[in-house]
């Protein structure tokens, strides 16, 4: 077979080839130039091998034994090291049957022997070796660089630093990882040794060696004394260590010492240390005194590799090694298995009267957000830290947990609330702390990263508030981890590119169209990825430029898109209401190209309702690459792939689509992940951060998710649209109710923000609370059970509720067929006020659930529509719009059809009239637009007057929001 040969700019790299029917690891590595002066890096791949090479070279004398049975000696140890890890190998492959261990071998200069030597104990074992060849006089900077690049590759299991002493400084040993440390020299794992915790760290395989020798030298040694001469380093202490902790008395001495005969001659073992040229002379050596020499050496005489006494001692420290690998495999394949939690919760101590959000968020220090994710389960390559309290998780958590049994599935919606927010954030953040900091259960809550526009226009933020909040609240309500801005970048991307082809094509021929599409470089063109995939959805079965014709090229080239039918807008996370419609295009340069569009805020595009509905990031591409940007003048769609962005929209959200881990006030875990509109996308946290909750609290855990607004909205599309996309099921729906709202459905004043409360809302009036229940919360009890869900409802209480309101809401809640009603106290007592909420969702979450879907995407588009309206909005019926009607039967003709239905209506009412409150009836739902996120995955129509861009009040939250310049506290924010 022969070698195969890879370049790159930086030089040449060699990979020695597997023998026939193993398996090459497929690893590689940058090399150094050829002839450089730094030399150059050779990798070396073998399979089915193993690193028995070594910087010390192993030899035995045992005082007037015959090296015959030294030899011996030796060939027994190693067939018993040999076989027990083969043994362990293969019970871990029973296991996992994709395992394959790996040692890497990073040394200095070409010396082949080493690798001959490691493939004979690999071969029995079934080990694939990586052997890294650097220049002789290679510097310390490039053994850092090489050793790195192993640390971080997951298929390698160990690295062996086969290099000069005066190569092995400090920085190089403690560079390398102490879990990939097969050799046990790195200060943690002679420190592990030390201490005696070998459960974790390696044993020197040297030590190894000499100490079974020692060990099984046919004079028992326990008691006796062993002689250390020369040597220093990890090495050395280890191998001191273990002789003492074996039973003998470890002593040490120097070659210059000028009482060294005479402790060799008292010795019952001595094992030496130095240079080839030092040796003790036989006549002080004892009979049957066993002598061990380990000698430094980077070369491989001619007869390692036969099984003389000699070469079987480095064959049996190449063993030891090997099962060093084998066990370093055998603890990464147990650390990618579940792990229990070990939650610490942090302590909270509410004050009265309770103090504002910010000042709470800032009393409490959060844990390190790697001690957090060590504490769940997590591994430290999962993580990517922003800062200190916050990370991104890697998707790669789902592969590893991929078997890993799901927790209780918990949806918090709310009934129809008033225009101040009845506390959903607050109550799930309230209940995650009650079930994990108080009664011990795996919790996690899946939270909506919140918008610059309210929080600087009228709600302000969302991470919760009083003593049930996330923190730092400040880094939670304000950029993040930056997933918004990334949303922003990719959605203008689209409009951008939307508006610079229509430009082109209007101002250019189909030739100059081509040749700027398709240029020449080097003489030679050639079709982008993406530009085949438009060809191949345009029917045109060829990848030659040359070969296309006229006609095709000219289909090609051409989107030909209606301006006028243009569905794609420009967002911009702020409530700025003169966006709604602009005019674009009147600059001269743009030559008359002239049309209306406007703007969305950035929460309301279509991009954000794909990341929080994509399961991967092949499927956030292929969402992305669906979604339809407007229609040509021949009445296709027009989509995002067309235009060849798709593939920089992927680019741009590669990191959005990982959930940012932060935690609550009592150090309990959340996960902060998108934030669709909730009255005109399905308003949802992602379901990414739904699964790998899941998967990290274990069976008996529970993930706490919320919905937008009211469960006519948020709840009815979590289960119509986010669970047809997750495959997900829910246990419980927490409905969250405030005597304020009840007492509003039951008839009481309008309320409006920034405006005092009405004296019904502060002064007990059980006649307005007992409207409001028998109205608006029995329908929303009722709206849940009709996808077969049990209901507990949790009474957000104020302090201006009295105990009489209180007990009524829960009587009657339970009248109306809510499994439980208690009322939670988390806003001034945090976990502890959730306590009784807590127990009743894990109660009900052991009760089964008969869920069903409300339709079934096959039905009608208009007949869908009708369902959603009758029997979640209490409608007679719904009346289409010309405009609408035209829009549905476009659909039905591009296949559309199918989609689920996304309402797109007020979160103020039932209805779609938001001054109609309690329970409104005979009425019809108009229809006046349909439109469609393809990408997304759900067809959804606009009720009534709905705006996607809001506008700022008189008096918006950013007048009181301020930052202390010798501080940088930020004040005013809550």
């Amino acid at each position: 077979m022969k070698l195969s040969l890879i370049r790159s700019a930086c030089g040449s790299l060699r990979i020695h080839p597997a023998r026939p029917g193993s398996r090459v690891s497929g690893l590689s590595r940058r090399c150094l130039p050829v002839g450089a002066a730094s030399g150059r890096m050779i990798v070396r791949t073998a399979s089915a091998t193993s690193s028995g090479g070594t910087s010390q070279k192993l030899a035995v004398n045992f005082g007037k034994q015959s090296q015959k049975d030294d030899g011996q000696d030796s060939d027994h140890f190693l067939r018993e090291v040999v076989q027990s890890s083969k043994e362990t190998m293969l019970a871990l492959q029973r296991k996992n049957p994709a395992i394959q261990p790996l040692l890497a071998i990073i040394q200095a200069g070409e010396d082949d022997g080493l690798l001959e030597i490691n493939m004979k104990i690999a071969e029995m074992i079934g080990l694939n070796v990586i052997q890294i060849c650097l220049a002789k006089d290679c510097s310390e900077d490039e053994i850092v660089e090489e050793v790195l690049k192993l640390n971080e590759d997951p298929r390698v299991h160990g690295v062996h630093l086969h290099l000069p002493p005066a190569s092995l400084t400090s920085r190089v040993l403690n560079t390398l990882k102490a879990d990939k440390d097969v050799d046990g020299i790195t200060d943690l794992n002679t420190g592990r040794l030390v201490r005696g915790d070998l459960s974790k760290g390696f044993v020197p395989p040297i030590a190894s060696a000499v100490l079974d020798l020692l060990e099984k030298h046919d004079a028992p040694l326990e008691g006796k004394t062993v002689l250390l001469v020369g040597g220093e380093g990890p090495l050395v202490v280890s191998l001191q260590c273990l002789i003492e902790r074996s039973g003998m008395v470890a002593l040490k001495s120097h070659w210059s010492s000028k009482s060294l005969q005479s402790q060799v001659m008292q010795a019952d073992a001595v094992i030496l240390f130095g240079a080839e040229n030092m040796d003790v002379p036989p006549a002080w050596v004892r009979s049957g005194t066993a002598v061990i020499r380990c000698e430094p050496t980077l070369e491989t005489d001619e007869n390692v590799i036969e099984m003389s006494s000699k070469s079987g001692l480095g064959y049996l420290t190449a063993a030891y090694r090997t099962q060093n690998v084998v066990r370093s495999c055998s603890r990464w394949h147990k650390e990618q298995q579940y792990r229990p939690w070990h939650l610490c919760s942090l302590k909270l101590q509410p004050l009265t009267p309770v103090p504002s959000d910010i000042e709470i968020s800032r009393a409490q220090t959060p844990k390190p957000v790697h001690q957090l994710a060590e504490e769940i389960g997590l591994l430290p390559e999962e993580l990517e830290a922003y800062g200190r309290s916050k990370a991104k998780v890697r998707l790669s958590l789902l592969d590893r947990l991929h078997k890993q049994p799901d927790g209780k599935y918990v949806l918090v919606a709310g009934i129809t609330p008033t225009p101040l927010g009845e506390g959903k954030s607050t109550v799930t953040i309230g209940l995650v702390q009650a079930l994990s900091a108080h009664l011990k259960l795996n919790s996690f809550a899946c939270l909506r990263q919140p918008s610059q526009g309210p929080t600087f226009g009228v709600k302000g933020g969302a991470a919760g508030g009083g003593y049930a909040q996330v923190i730092p609240m400040e880094e939670f309500n304000l950029h993040l981890t930056g997933d918004i801005h990334a949303i922003t970048a990719a959605n203008n991307l689209v409009a951008a590119a939307i508006d610079a082809r229509m430009l082109h094509e209007a101002t250019q021929s189909d030739k100059a169209l081509f040749n700027r599409l398709v240029p020449s470089v080097n003489g030679v063109r050639r079709f982008s990825p993406i530009q085949v995939s438009r060809l191949r959805r345009l029917g045109i079965d060829k990848i030659d430029p040359a070969s296309l014709t006229p006609q095709e090229v000219s289909t090609f080239v051409r989107l030909d898109l209606d301006p006028s039918k243009i569905t794609w807008q420009r967002v911009v996370d702020t409530n700025d209401r003169f966006l709604r419609k602009i005019t674009v295009g009147q600059a001269s340069t743009e030559k008359g190209q002239i049309r209306e569009t406007g703007f969305d805020i950035a929460v309301a595009s279509e991009i954000m309702a794909i990341l929080a509905l994509a399961d991967s990031l092949e499927d956030m591409k292929n969402r992305l690459a669906r979604m339809v940007v407007g229609t040509s003048r021949s009445g296709q769609p027009v989509t995002a792939e067309d235009l060849g962005v798709s593939g920089a929209l992927a680019v741009l959200m590669k990191d959005a689509i990982k959930p940012t881990l932060m935690q609550t006030l009592e150090g309990t875990p959340v996960f902060v992940h998108a934030g669709p509109f909730a009255n005109i996308a399905h308003g949802n946290s992602s379901v990414l951060a739904d699964k790998l909750a899941l998967k990290l609290v274990g069976r008996d855990g529970f993930v706490v998710t919320e919905a937008g607004f009211g469960a006519d909205i948020g709840m009815e599309k979590f289960f119509n649209i986010k669970c047809r996309a997750s495959g997900l099921r829910p246990n419980v729906v927490v409905l969250v109710a405030t005597v304020r709202a009840l007492k509003m459905h039951g008839g009481g004043p309008n309320v409006s923000a920034g405006a005092p409360l009405p004296k019904e809302y502060i002064d007990e009036n059980l006649s307005l609370v007992a409207g409001g229940c028998h109205s608006n919360l029995r329908k929303q009890i009722q709206i849940a059970h009709l996808f077969g869900v049990p209901v507990v409802v949790a009474l957000n209480v104020f302090k201006t509720d009295t105990q009489a309101e209180i007990d009524l809401v829960c009587q009657i809640a339970k009248e109306c067929g809510a499994s439980d009603a208690v009322p939670c106290h988390h806003w001034a007592q945090g976990g502890r006020g959730s306590l009784e909420l807590a127990e009743a969702v894990n109660l009900a979450a052991s009760r089964p659930s008969n869920f069903q879907f409300l339709y079934t995407t096959e039905m009608p588009i208009v007949a869908k529509i009708r369902t959603i309206a009758r029997k979640v909005y209490g409608a007679d019926d719904i009346e289409l719009s010309p405009e609408a009607e035209a829009k549905i039967d476009y659909y039905n003709q591009q296949g559309f059809g199918s989609l689920p239905i996304c309402m797109a209506k007020t979160h103020l009412s039932l209805s779609h009239m938001p001054d109609k409150k309690g329970v409104p009836t005979g009425f019809v739902l108009p229809i006046r637009d349909v439109r469609a996120s393809i990408g997304a995955g759900f067809i959804y129509p606009l009720v009534g007057t709905m705006s996607t861009m809001p506008g700022l009040p008189t008096r918006p939250c950013f007048y009181d929001i301020d930052l202390d310049p010798v501080t940088e506290e930020i004040t005013g924010l809550f």
